[in-house]
């Protein structure tokens, strides 16, 4: 009867074997199909639409969109978390709009549980009382904000630095004086 191979010690698994959690992503664009630079095209104006820290799955079967991705970060505000190969073919991108930023605000304005406009006529009586360079961070769940306070920072000459869903339809956005 012949004897059995002695067993091989067991390796704990290697950090690019072990298994790491996806993001869960705010929109998914499936451009499966298309010609580069066709996914990168579309998905910078659906990254154009999300609030700094959501996330984005681009799905494309370009084989130029890896190279194309890798170069992004250096030149806009967007961060690469992970690319998956898909079940079905193509490539699953992660991206993360806007990088880690901190900011210190100078005031802190908690207006959640307000209607609109009261969030934005608040901003404006803090920001006209602070000095320019000044940094206000706005909390807000009013459902209209995220479309609102943007164009409503650009036209008052103040700067939007910072926008993003701190959880299920609540917003941090800090604005400095202009």
């Amino acid at each position: 009867m012949p004897s059995k191979p002695p067993s091989m010690p067991s390796k704990p698994p290697s950090k690019l074997a072990r298994k790491t959690s996806l993001p869960k992503p705010h929109v998914t664009l499936d451009l499966t199909g298309l010609a580069c630079p066709g996914p990168l095209l579309g998905a910078k104006r659906v990254l154009d639409e999300l609030l700094a820290g959501e996330v984005m799955l681009l799905v494309s079967d370009c084989p130029a969109t890896h190279d194309d991705l890798l170069s992004w970060p250096k030149y806009t505000d967007v961060e690469i978390l992970k690319s998956t190969k898909r079940p079905r073919g193509g490539t699953g991108y992660y991206i993360r709009k806007g990088k880690t930023r901190l900011v210190s605000p100078n005031a802190v304005l908690d207006m959640r549980g307000s209607t609109c406009p009261g969030p934005i006529v608040e901003a404006k009586k803090l920001l006209g009382g602070m000095h320019k360079g000044e940094v206000l961070r706005l909390l807000s769940d009013c459902s209209g904000i995220r479309s609102d306070l943007g164009s409503w920072a650009k036209a008052t000459g103040h700067e939007l630095l910072d926008a993003r869903e701190i959880s299920p339809g609540e917003y941090q956005f800090h604005i400095r004086k202009g």
